[in-house]
């Protein structure tokens, strides 16, 4: 990476981090009558998923000090904090909950699955609560713009769920690469082992399933199309279906990219190339491919190199960088970063394990100062925001373009081989009319954004 990059960098980061108090005004509840909190409040938090992922959120968010007015899952067999917060009401369906506790409630977890996280998430910021949604942010390209643009309009404090960002590790990453560890970075392979798909299911679709009674079917499809409950959608197994999930990439992109993401301030790609083995998007396009590698092509910025970023799921292995040591272990999850003088590996969820590779090169290697401030945790980062009307570190103006990574992807294996030239300014492909037909799928009838 060149000095030009370096500055740029940390020029970068250093004015989103003084101008972050600047963004948003907190006043006290009271004044407005709703959704904002003075600096000494607990925020009044309400949970929508209330098991799972979103059920860890709730709990950490308890934990760092807020209190719990509701909570909302549409799957009572998965809630598992009702009951746990006995000040907390209870509902099936967000929209009624905010239509009751509106002026009651100050910031929303949204840890649904993926196609619902956008409605969720979008009814909270039009109330003017701050918002906390799990990863991926959205199910579609066009909910990510959607979603970013109405936190910037309604001023309201955003989090990411990709909670290594807020770890010491992916600051290590980006100190190190702006530091010129390992020169200028031309490569990434990365990805994750997880193989999300429905395709071995396929065939059990014609057969008919009785709802469980503690299951609200029509609220958990949401917005997505009309279609019959099966049991192996849920719990979890949604993500290797496309009207609920979006496969292995989605799930994972926010983890395993984002140091990369920030340290070379990647931003949009240029192109985006789908490669499947054994998978028929038009007879199997409704579940995801055991495994798939998907390249990015990042043009040059702020001075340094074009980069290529490779990406590989499921059934489709990392190749181990050959300066990996024969008896060490390679990454199934997480990333080789190459540059011109040297390769950094690291493992998922904000460059955990990180090191130069070979160890000869790593101790070798004069570690420069610390100039990222370091943070106490993910969830606590959010709720300091809240507090003192800052930025948090992963807010959806960094996580969404992020996040639209992912959706790319799931796009190009619907049309593997094809080369699609994106232009992010424009939300459109300009090569391939059939893709931009994916980026912002309609709603059933009764949702909207």
């Amino acid at each position: 990476m060149g000095s030009n990059s370096i500055k740029t960098s940390r020029r970068r980061f250093l004015k989103s981090a003084t101008g972050a108090v600047a963004a948003f005004t907190i006043v006290p509840r009271h004044v407005l009558g709703q959704g904002q909190t003075p600096p000494s409040a607990k925020p009044n938090v309400a949970g929508i998923g209330a098991g799972g992922m979103g059920g860890g959120d709730i709990d950490a968010v308890a934990g760092c000090g807020a209190n719990i007015v509701a909570l909302c899952d549409v799957d009572l067999r998965r809630a598992s904090t009702i009951g746990k917060y006995p000040a907390a009401k209870v509902y099936r369906d967000f929209r009624k909950m905010f239509d009751e506790m509106d002026k009651q409630i100050d910031a929303v977890i949204v840890g649904t699955p993926d196609h619902t996280h956008a409605v969720a998430a979008m009814a909270a910021i039009k109330r003017r609560k701050h918002v906390y949604c799990e990863k991926p942010l959205a199910h579609s390209v066009g909910e990510v713009r959607a979603l970013m643009k109405a936190a910037q309009d309604y001023k309201v404090v955003t989090q990411l769920g990709n909670q290594g960002h807020s770890y010491d590790t992916i600051r290590t990453f980006c100190e190190w690469v702006w530091d010129g560890a390992i020169g200028s970075v031309h490569t990434i392979h990365c990805g994750c082992n997880a193989v999300n798909s429905g395709i071995d299911r396929l065939p059990l679709m014609s057969r008919k399933e009785d709802i469980p009674a503690e299951l609200d079917w029509d609220l958990w499809l949401g917005p997505a199309r009309e279609r019959a409950y099966h049991s192996f959608y849920l719990p979890g197994s949604w993500r290797g279906w496309v009207p609920f999930g979006n496969g292995t990439i989605g799930d994972w992109i926010c983890h395993v990219v984002d140091p990369v993401f920030w340290a070379l301030d990647l931003g949009a790609a240029t192109s985006i190339t789908a490669q499947v083995k054994n998978y028929d998007p038009k007879t199997q396009g409704d579940a995801y491919p055991k495994g798939d590698i998907i390249t990015f092509e990042f043009p040059a910025k702020d001075g340094r190199g074009p980069i290529t970023l490779v990406w590989h799921s499921g059934t489709e292995k990392i190749p181990p960088a050959k300066e990996l040591e024969p008896d060490r272990k390679p990454v199934d999850t997480g990333a080789y970063v190459y540059g011109d003088k040297g390769v950094i590996m690291y493992g998922s969820h904000g460059a955990g394990g990180v090191r130069i590779i070979p160890e000869s090169a790593m101790k070798a290697y004069k570690r420069p100062e610390q100039k990222i401030p370091r943070v106490k945790e993910h969830h606590d980062d959010w709720l300091r925001a809240i507090r003192e009307g800052a930025k948090a570190g992963s807010d959806f103006s960094y996580g969404g373009p992020l996040t639209e990574l992912a959706m790319l992807g799931a796009i190009a294996l619907k049309m593997p081989g094809t080369k699609l030239q994106w232009d992010a300014a424009a939300t459109r492909f300009t090569n391939c009319d059939e893709a931009n037909q994916h980026l912002n799928p309609p709603y059933r009838q009764g949702w909207t954004l």
